[in-house]
């Protein structure tokens, strides 16, 4: 038990009777007669209490030698947002996500994160209930899980995706962790459909999909994204092999479904991780508002658009180019100078469909390259150079572990670069949920109800939504009805 992290005994076993959806991912409860872990809905006839433990996340309960439930399958539980909270474990968490832990030893993530190896265990131990490398290897497994049961890659593929360049090693580590062997899961659900492998990505509801897909439709960029009514669609590029992603929702179950083209398995995490940042997968709305709904005009927002969560981006730099781009011009304008940006600076891509064959310009390239001749101004032109320069050599990063005065810090630095465009980065390239651009002329306007707020009175009155500032910048946005007071960016 670790009730630190838990929700109480009894809310636990009420939750768990219940089989409460709410709780999902917050719990799982572990039968000592079976040796088995479920998410709190297994739809399993429920076990005795006197059987059952709670452990906070799936790696605590592995660690403590239980199996995954092949029913409820723990590996589509979403994950515990309240960790975001915890700025350090939240930091630790994201690195984990970009896979530092792929190569390198539990040390390199403690000296990322600047602690002692038994501070940053410490901490993962006591709120979460297993250390950083029993979390890591919880997570390939259940991947693998994932991917056994619901595609056709071969099994040596799967073991790639995992992490394990050797597929004994994979084979041993699956049958300590799931009590079977690889193949033996696969017959166990039998044949799966073929064609492209599709992942199923599960959410605490509600989710706002079609307002999500809106926000990120008018902000596509030409020949890399394709957003239509009920889909985003978009080119990638891993392992030095292109490939089409799509994300649609399913119509029945609070999950996204994730059509992987043809690509390098050992890609498949990251790709996955970054699906679940561009749309907020992670995020538990319940706990946002109830910090927001004590504004009224942020109440009025949450009871209109319920599901509104934060708008990522695939990649910081292509974000940060785009809000460079779109500065001081309309949304529209940004498209059309983000597409000439790519037709003339970015890499095509051979063998993809028309439309979406083309790669985004990297920072080396546009570091040096004559801007000005897709119509950006000149001081624009130079500060785009500036952004990709620092990118190229480090001095910007969007590496989600940095704290959100960091990375701000870092990018107005850079000349052109105000807080503004440092906070609206910050919020679409890293997902950082206090981000606040407390210069921007919309949210000023809404919170004046219709005179023009100060900055500073803007960036006061935003105090008392933190950390969740990024969600109430959303809900801002969409209560500014007029067109012409869309962002800009």
């Amino acid at each position: 038990m670790h009730p630190s992290t838990l929700p109480s005994h009894e809310q636990c076993e009420q939750a768990r009777l219940a089989r409460d959806a709410r709780f999902d991912g917050l719990f799982f409860t572990a039968v000592r007669s079976t040796g088995i872990y479920c998410r709190p809905v297994c739809p399993a006839p429920p076990p005795r209490r006197d059987n059952v433990s709670y452990y906070p996340t799936a790696a605590a309960a592995a660690a403590a030698g239980y199996r995954p439930c092949l029913r409820c399958r723990p590996e589509l539980s979403p994950d515990d947002a309240s960790y975001m909270q915890d700025h350090t474990l939240h930091r630790a968490l994201a690195l984990l996500d970009e896979g530092i832990l792929q190569d390198q030893p539990a040390t390199a993530l403690a000296e990322a994160m600047e602690l002692s190896a038994r501070q940053l265990q410490r901490l993962f131990v006591a709120r979460l209930g297993a250390t950083p490398a029993q979390l890591h290897a919880t997570r390939r497994l259940l991947l693998a899980k994932q991917l056994l049961t619901e595609t056709h890659l071969p099994v040596t593929e799967v073991a790639l995706a995992a992490g394990f360049n050797s597929l004994r090693r994979f084979n041993d580590a699956f049958l300590a962790g799931c009590g079977m062997p690889p193949s033996a899961l696969r017959k166990r659900h039998g044949a799966v459909p073929g064609g492209e492998p599709v992942l199923r990505l599960a959410y605490r509801p509600p989710l706002d999909f079609p307002a999500m897909l809106g926000f990120l439709r008018r902000r596509a960029i030409p020949g890399i994204e394709r957003i239509d009514a009920d889909s985003y669609q978009r080119v990638i590029v891993a392992g030095g092999r292109a490939s089409l992603i799509r994300v649609s929702a399913d119509p029945k179950r609070p999950e996204l479904r994730l059509q992987l083209g043809t690509t390098d398995a050992r890609a498949i995490p990251a790709i996955v991780a970054k699906v679940r940042r561009v749309f907020d997968l992670d995020a538990d709305l319940a706990t946002v508002h109830a910090c927001l709904a004590h504004e009224p005009l942020l109440a009025q927002g949450i009871a209109r658009r319920p599901g509104l969560r934060i708008p990522g981006g695939w990649d910081g730099f292509e974000v940060a180019a785009r809000a460079v781009l779109g500065q001081q011009v309309s949304v529209a304008a940004a498209t059309t100078l983000a597409r000439r940006l790519v037709d003339r600076f970015g890499q095509v891509l051979p063998d993809m469909p028309d439309g979406l064959d083309r790669q985004f310009p990297t920072p080396e390239v546009l570091a040096e390259a004559p801007l000005e001749s897709i119509g950006l101004p000149r001081t624009r032109a130079a500060t785009l150079r500036a952004v990709a320069l620092a990118c190229a050599e480090g001095r910007l990063e969007f590496s989600r572990a940095q704290t959100l005065e960091q990375f701000v810090h870092q990018a107005t630095a850079l000349p052109g670069i105000g807080p503004w465009t440092a906070h609206y980065m910050a919020l679409r390239a890293l997902g950082m949920p206090d981000a606040f651009p407390a210069g921007d002329l919309v949210l000023q306007q809404v919170l004046g109800e219709g005179q023009r707020l100060g900055e500073r009175a803007t960036e006061a009155r935003s105090q008392a939504w933190r950390p969740w500032r990024a969600y109430a910048v959303l809900h801002l946005w969409h209560l500014a009805a007029e067109p012409n007071k869309e962002p800009e960016q």
